[in-house]
């Protein structure tokens, strides 16, 4: 295990460099700068500026003194934000969007884990027909559309949970429903689709012979086989995640990344842009090294490769 955990560490590494190679290239090769806007300033202040940012060096040394600074998580300076330190504004927001993030992971599939259990036990009963239908409809309905329901009824109708704001963990239940419903539909969709798989195999047939409960046949056997798969989804969650939480923190004005990082990229940004997309990298590829050692905790039958 440890050997496999710091190879993938070693291919992590590799990865943030092609990651940071092509993102600081493709910044430069974006249209507009962010002095384009900066009419008032003379050609001398503007060389001033270029100095203190090293915009004036060649691209190359460019290249190769930002690989060295991000690979010590020194992103540089913001151009929007008065000089700040890019590490310190994403420090300062990504306490938010990760237990945004987080949270609604969490809630996406233990709920969908129980609601497709039982879509999967009561199969082909109206229970899983119902079921059935809350999966498609959670799929379908795009996250931000859900938030308005849940802000209307659920926070100015009802009056149980505040809209908006982030100031305690009441106010993240409603984003976090909201953010969780996709990640929900579709775990819920896929462990009725396993289980009922695994029901009709010889070994569950050969349990019920030796005449286990119900209840161990499908919580020691069926839902813990039918688990294993769903772990490959746990990463592609979480990517869609990360991009949908944009919309949501803006929905309920929750102070995390998401819409500084729209923000850079209005305004040019690059340190900021560039800053923010190697931390969703790091944080992306991490979640897939966690992902994969949960083969192994789920199930000791699976080895990891060394």
């Amino acid at each position: 295990m440890v050997k496999y955990v710091l190879k993938r560490l070693g291919i992590i590494l590799l990865t943030l460099i092609i990651i940071i190679s092509i993102t600081f290239f493709l910044m430069k090769l974006m249209p507009g700068s962010p002095l384009a806007n900066a009419e008032r300033l003379s050609d001398t202040q503007r060389q001033v500026i270029e100095a203190q940012y090293g915009l004036d060096k060649p691209l190359i040394v460019q290249y190769w003194n930002y690989l060295v600074n991000a690979l010590q998580f020194n992103f540089g300076n913001s151009f929007q934000f008065q000089n700040q330190p890019v590490s310190t504004l994403i420090a300062q927001r990504i306490g938010p969007s990760a237990q945004l993030g987080i949270q609604a992971l969490v809630f996406g599939i233990v709920a969908g884990i129980g609601l497709g259990a039982a879509a999967a036990v009561h199969r082909n009963t109206k229970t899983d027909t119902f079921l059935s239908i809350l999966a498609v409809l959670g799929v379908s309905i795009p996250s931000f559309v859900f938030a308005a329901l849940l802000q209307y009824y659920v926070g100015l109708k009802l009056n149980w949970l505040p809209i908006a704001g982030w100031e305690g963990f009441k106010f993240t239940i409603l984003p976090t429903i909201a953010l969780g419903m996709q990640p929900m539909a579709t775990a819920a969709r896929f462990i009725r689709t396993e289980m009922v798989d695994v029901m009709g195999s010889d070994y569950i047939e050969l349990a019920r012979a030796k005449g286990l409960s119900s209840n161990d046949i499908v919580w020691r056997h069926t839902l813990r086989n039918s688990l294993i798969p769903l772990v490959t989804l746990i990463g592609p969650m979480a990517v869609n995640l990360m991009t949908g939480s944009v919309v949501i923190e803006k929905i309920f004005a929750i102070p995390g990344i998401g819409g500084q990082f729209v923000s850079s990229i209005l305004t040019n940004d690059y340190p900021l842009i560039m800053g923010t997309t190697i931390v969703y990298s790091m944080m992306l590829m991490v979640v897939l090294l966690i992902t994969d050692i949960l083969y192994g905790l789920i199930d000791p039958r699976i080895r990891l490769a060394n």
